[in-house]
């Protein structure tokens, strides 16, 4: 019985600590979706929200709230003469130490556990010219799992085939079944605020999912249907050539990344997915259940945002 109500005891305090976390007062130049009501008045232009975020039901345990110890990780990202936080002995390191005004970029630790995929050689032969269109055509009226039987539409993807960022999700749920378009539901409409707070608007990007086709109920992905959806995902990276994705939630960084690590420690930090800069982030959907946790996101997209202008710059 002590064990127990010292344990009922500590799930009190680590959610009183989640919640004061969460209440802390928001500084100024922080976007309107990180907002639950009108804007506060800047206070200091130089600090950076913070906060938490990611996606369904089934993935709760990506809010749960975390350590430094067991993140291992500051959760801010690399700000200009700010440090960042020295990795545990076992995690990804610095691929190369640069200036601290750089994003922080990793190289493949040991929790990346699989290769990354390699393309088909189906999808290789397609042609530079209209690319994604080709992919399209190779997925046709796809049937390689069991999720062709209860959808309305295949949820390929849009936006611009010459993207310098594309967003990866989960997989389309009842508004884009029935659209045939990749979020365009509430989190969808979350997302285009997100991008919006990034000076972009949807047509700049490329906005995809892992699956093309809805899962029953917005139930979780089951590898099977992973696995016969990924080289068209594969592909149509391939083709867009992005300079960042952005992986949305659990699902869409563990599969990218090839790892079952949680994306809270996942997040705030690139990655590398063949030679292209990852930034995993919590899910949109995510947010609309914990709006409390939106400042997370703003601190990794502005990481992409800094990423791009670099590269353009």
């Amino acid at each position: 019985m002590q064990n127990a109500a010292k344990d009922e005891m500590l799930v009190l305090i680590r959610s009183l600590r989640s919640h004061i976390e969460a209440d802390r007062e928001l500084p100024g130049n922080v976007p309107s979706f990180c907002m639950q009501g009108p804007l506060p008045e800047a206070t200091s232009p130089n600090r950076l929200a913070k906060g938490t975020t990611g996606r369904r039901a089934g993935v709760q345990r990506e809010a749960a709230p975390l350590s430094s110890a067991q993140r291992g990780v500051d959760s801010a990202p690399a700000l200009k003469g700010r440090p960042t936080a020295a990795l545990p002995e076992g995690d990804a390191s610095p691929a190369s130490q640069g200036s601290s005004n750089a994003p922080q970029i990793l190289a493949p630790g040991p929790y990346r556990r699989f290769s990354v995929p390699d393309i088909p050689d189906a999808l290789k032969s397609m042609s530079e010219s209209g690319a994604l269109d080709g992919v399209r055509t190779d997925l046709g009226d796809c049937r390689r799992c069991a999720l062709h039987g209860g959808r309305k539409n295949i949820v390929f993807g849009e936006g611009n085939p010459h993207a310098g960022l594309v967003f990866v999700g989960e997989a389309p749920g009842a508004d884009e079944d029935a659209q045939g378009r990749p979020f365009v539901g509430r989190a969808g409409q979350l997302l285009t605020k997100i991008i919006e707070a990034m000076k972009m608007q949807r047509q700049d990007v490329y906005i995809c999912n892992i699956l093309k086709c809805r899962p029953p109920g917005n139930r979780n992905p089951e590898s099977a249907e992973i696995a016969a959806c990924e080289p068209f995902l594969v592909k149509q990276l391939e083709s867009i050539r992005p300079k960042v994705i952005c992986a949305l939630g659990t699902f869409a960084a563990q599969t990218l990344l090839k790892s079952d690590v949680a994306i809270s420690l996942l997040r705030g930090r690139f990655h590398r997915y063949h030679d292209i800069l990852l930034m995993p982030t919590y899910h949109p959907a995510y947010l609309l259940r914990n709006p409390s946790q939106k400042r997370q996101v703003w601190e990794d997209v502005q990481q992409i945002m800094n990423m791009l202008a670099e590269d353009s710059g």
